[in-house]
């Protein structure tokens, strides 16, 4: 079994949002998950889907994989980046703090042995 990994830091949005799409594909077969990124509507897909085609070059370039030999989404995680703060202007002189988040997502894949 070999693995591969990439990594995608700082990504400006938030690590909520990006969870809806990494709990939809994980632990399917790359090229399924592929396919699935490809037509979600959700703003983080694409970001995704690079990371996941980066990963898989990973794979076939670093690690020897054969291009017929299935990759599999063996861990897919999505941890709280740095936080940017920004002030908005509110009544009275006061202001209050804006939370931009960002998200740090890692990718393990894992080619599976033929039984």
């Amino acid at each position: 079994m070999t693995q591969t990994t990439a990594k995608l830091n700082f990504l400006r949005i938030a690590p909520r949002k990006v969870r809806l799409v990494v709990d939809l594909v994980k632990g399917m077969e790359a090229k399924d998950a592929e396919v699935q990124l490809r037509f979600l509507p959700k703003r983080s897909s694409g970001a995704l889907l690079k990371l996941l085609k980066s990963a898989v070059a990973n794979a076939h370039h670093n690690m020897g994989v054969k291009e017929g030999e299935p990759l599999y989404i063996k861990d897919f995680r999505v941890d709280e980046g740095r936080v940017f703060k920004r002030q908005m202007p509110r009544a009275r002189g006061r202001a209050t703090m804006i939370r931009k988040r960002t998200s740090k997502i890692s990718l393990v894949l894992e080619t599976r042995e033929s039984k």
